[in-house]
């Protein structure tokens, strides 16, 4: 009986559900092994270099304790240039994507992706090195026309400005866009402007999740 061989695969998240879950998942499919989890950046390069063997595919979260998926992601492409790093995480804003496609990343995926999505995303890295799904082709081909240019975003602490603040604050008592513009005298153009800079800034999807935002970072009050 011929052996399948296998897919040796990484998990490094500081979730112990996620990794347990994701471990479950994917060792139910008979080409794959998980061969090593990790909390942290610092755990995982302790693993890999101690390790008699490199997995082939790391499933890597970005904001970890201590040293980040990002920071941990640097020093494997310098270190092990032959382990293939698919992102898993929920920071899926477009500079955080160029940012790690930049630095060599084969693959990026939400957190919400589909089981099967991430089997096949694992299966088609390691048939061709990278797999790069709607999301990330958007982001590249962006990034490539100047169309929507992007700034690379490698650090969680992100700083807005004080009149992004002030319309955030206008956004949150549910001011309309005029409105706003009228409340600080600026044009529509300009409002829409700043609303679509903390979009891109915070990764959120809509308006509603800029006023999370604002209610979690404490930039509004609840009444």
């Amino acid at each position: 009986m011929t052996k399948i061989p296998k897919i040796l695969i990484a998990i490094a998240d500081d979730e112990a559900l996620f990794r347990k879950g994701m471990r479950l998942i994917l060792e139910d499919y008979p080409d794959m092994e998980v061969m090593l989890e990790a909390e942290n950046g610092e755990s995982l390069l302790q693993n890999i270099r101690q390790s008699a063997e490199l997995p082939d595919v790391l499933l890597l979260d970005l904001k970890m304790p201590g040293m980040t998926g990002i920071e941990a992601a640097e020093i494997i492409r310098q270190e092990f240039p032959s382990i293939s790093i698919v992102v898993v995480s929920s920071h899926i804003s477009k500079a955080f994507i160029l940012n790690m496609i930049e630095i060599g990343a084969a693959a990026y995926l939400g957190k919400n992706a589909d089981p099967d999505e991430v089997v096949e995303t694992i299966r088609m890295v390691c048939e061709k090195g990278f797999f790069y799904n709607q999301m990330v082709m958007e982001v590249i081909r962006d990034n490539m026309t100047g169309r929507n240019p992007i700034k690379p975003q490698r650090s969680f602490d992100v700083e807005l400005t004080i009149r992004e603040k002030e319309v955030l604050q206008l956004i949150c008592q549910e001011l309309t866009t005029q409105e706003i513009g009228e409340k600080l005298f600026i044009s529509n153009r300009t409002v829409e402007g700043h609303r679509n800079n903390m979009l891109a800034k915070l990764g959120c999807r809509n308006t509603a999740g800029l006023v999370v935002y604002a209610i979690r970072n404490g930039l509004v009050e609840l009444k």
